[in-house]
């Protein structure tokens, strides 16, 4: 696992530059730096050392003739096979890494070698030749890149934070990102929270040639259910590629440890783990929030070493400023910060961790698929009564149990449904916002999405709106930047082509059962765990952020972030303080609202006023950041 960055162009101390480009990135890769630099293109690289340890494993890496230079982040796991047929057809190799079966591969097929590819990955290829830059990303979008042009120079890396150590490079607010960041709690890709600067999207390549960009969507998680399918055949199926995809994301030429919650998805990973380490946290605020005894039997059961850690209150609220750091964009999904303390748990014993992330999507984990079922006879009711019911139903001062299925239930999936987040609507931001002309609904960037499968059934659509928005702007996100702040490698095997292909084919009613999600990846998964494991109801993360933000001293904490000046730049702070006064009184909560303004205003208090991130250091907006 790796780093990497660089720009185009001569620039007066492009050494300098390249340097801080790629320092700013160190925590991705401090076994050892590389560059190549040109008049025409400067590549920077930091590499963490996981197959072909030497240095041999270095880069950038060239082909035969040096016409060709990669730098690569991520892992091949097909890569044997692939160095195999290249050799075949005279390509000669100076290394035993995946790195070097890139360049030879691309020298061979072009762009057809990413559909021969079977790992996670974002690299770079300068060919020497023509002066022309070849960016690729993997099929879910598991490793980042993102790139900008800053006066004519196209500049890229793995993290924002490089971007933004090119000279030249002005630092705006992406007021649009702000917009869509309220409903969906992240930044909604390709934009980000930088103008100009864009995200590489999944399952797509880029060219720069001749000072123009063009991106081209070279794959697509397409859902092609077959309903023909036996139980027996999915759940056959399932085993059989499951165990096939781990095998080959335990390659690894340093130990291999595996991240372990209580719910099925990590445990059925860690079962093929005998005699490795499993990593756990939790907080103590009882059973809903720690998941650590579960694990420690679980690990106790199957023959694995267990590591736990409960992250106690003081060391979330103290690490929250050096998370938003790492993660360069505002994520207002609080597991996070949990992840980022079970990544630096693990980082003491291992340099790699597998994990269970994509599990949901692909399989239809979360319990909100089962709402279309749920809602199929209320829907019967005219729109209007529906409307009339949820306007009513809000005027109520507290909540009651029922309110959430009336809110919820006014509109079809299309219009109800943007992801598993959900937080300000459309009329939400305009009493929020200052400037309410930028507030737009979530329905008009969701759409896009939903018409490319309008021939699907609703859960289907939902599980293809998530792989495309929900997984790639939080799920995988938050995993790629808390593992690599701590220099620690995390692979998806869920997240496998030949995995995908499967699940592809799984039936809606093999996927929900009777409202158990996940139902055929539960039923192989109970061929290797306790039942209690395989068949336990889904806790995603579970954090106390509606506990904390009712303790005086961290609701003193926010308190003080939405009366701010700086609160007052972007929001109406009577609106702000008005959900956080009804929250810590008890009558509604409103954490989730009041967490992502919160992260909001924080994350740029370190990128645009210069406030320090150190761990230790709470939150203070006590006085403005010149």
């Amino acid at each position: 696992m790796c780093g990497v960055c660089g720009f185009t162009g001569e620039i007066v101390d492009r050494e300098a530059v390249l340097k801080n480009m790629t320092d700013k990135i160190t925590h991705r890769g401090p076994d050892s730096s590389g560059a190549y630099q040109t008049e025409e293109i400067s590549m920077g690289f930091r590499r963490l050392s996981i197959i072909d340890v030497s240095e041999t494993g270095d880069q950038p890496i060239f082909n035969e003739d040096k016409t060709l230079v990669l730098t690569f982040n991520g892992e091949i796991y097909n890569y044997r096979e692939l160095r195999e047929e290249l050799l075949q057809k005279g390509h000669r190799f100076a290394t035993q890494t995946d790195s070097e079966v890139l360049i030879h591969g691309f020298e061979e097929w072009k762009e057809g070698l990413l559909d021969r590819l079977r790992g996670m990955f974002a690299f770079a290829i300068w060919n020497t030749q023509d002066k022309s830059l070849f960016i690729a990303r993997d099929f879910f979008g598991i490793k980042p890149l993102h790139y900008s042009m800053v006066n004519d120079h196209f500049v890229y890396g793995s993290e924002i934070k490089s971007i933004l150590e090119f000279p030249g490079f002005e630092k705006k607010l992406d007021y649009d990102t702000l917009n869509n960041y309220l409903s969906f709690q992240y930044a909604v890709p390709p934009r980000t929270f930088f103008e100009g600067v864009s995200c590489l999207m999944p399952a797509h390549y880029l060219w720069y040639r001749d000072g123009e960009i063009t991106t081209t969507r070279y794959w697509e998680p397409r859902f092609q259910p077959d309903d023909s399918l036996s139980e027996q055949e999915a759940v056959d199926r399932i085993e059989q590629v499951f165990e096939e995809s781990v095998g080959r994301h335990k390659i690894s030429d340093v130990e291999v440890g595996c991240f372990l919650s209580s719910g099925v998805d990590s445990s059925y990973v860690a079962t093929y783990f005998p005699g490795q380490k499993t990593f756990t946290v939790g907080f103590d605020f009882g059973e809903k929030y720690n998941e650590t005894d579960w694990a420690a039997r679980l690990s106790e059961e199957i023959g694995v070493d267990h590591y736990k850690k409960l992250i106690t209150s003081e060391e979330f609220w103290g690490n929250i400023k050096k998370v938003q750091y790492h993660m360069d964009q505002p994520l207002a999904d609080p597991s996070c910060i949990a992840l980022y303390f079970v990544s630096k748990l693990a980082s003491e014993h291992v340099k790699v961790v597998l994990s269970g992330e994509g599990a949901d999507e692909l399989f239809g984990g979360y319990t909100v698929y089962n709402e279309p079922d749920v809602f199929r006879f209320y829907h019967k009711l005219p729109q209007w009564l529906r409307t009339f019911l949820r306007k009513a139903v809000q005027k109520v001062p507290r909540h009651f149990v029922g309110q959430g299925f009336i809110t919820r239930g006014e509109f079809s999936t299309n219009e109800s449904f943007i992801g598993n987040a959900k937080m300000f609507g459309y009329e939400d931001k305009l009493r929020l916002l200052k400037d309410p002309s930028i507030a737009t609904r979530p329905q008009t960037l969701t759409k896009a999405y939903y018409d490319r499968v309008s021939d699907l059934d609703d859960v289907t659509r939902m599980q293809y709106l998530d792989v495309n928005l929900w997984m790639v702007g939080d799920i995988l996100l938050k995993a790629d930047r808390m593992s690599m702040a701590n220099s620690l490698e995390l692979r998806v095997p869920f997240l496998d082509k030949e995995v995908f292909r499967v699940a592809a084919t799984i039936p809606k009613r093999l996927r929900l059962k009777d409202k158990t999600t996940k139902y055929a990846m539960r039923q192989a998964a109970l061929r290797h765990l306790p039942a209690r494991t395989a068949q336990k109801e889904k806790l995603g993360f579970p954090v106390p952020t509606r506990v904390w933000l009712r303790d005086e001293r961290y609701y003193h904490i926010v308190k003080e972030a939405f009366s701010s000046e700086l609160a007052q730049q972007f929001f109406h702070t009577e609106e702000l303080l008005h959900y956080l006064e009804e929250h810590y009184a008890g009558r509604r909560d409103y954490s989730r609202r009041i967490w992502t303004v919160f992260i909001f205003l924080l994350w740029y208090q370190i990128y645009f006023e210069g406030a320090s991130y150190e761990e230790g250091s709470l939150p203070d907006f006590s006085t403005k950041k010149e």
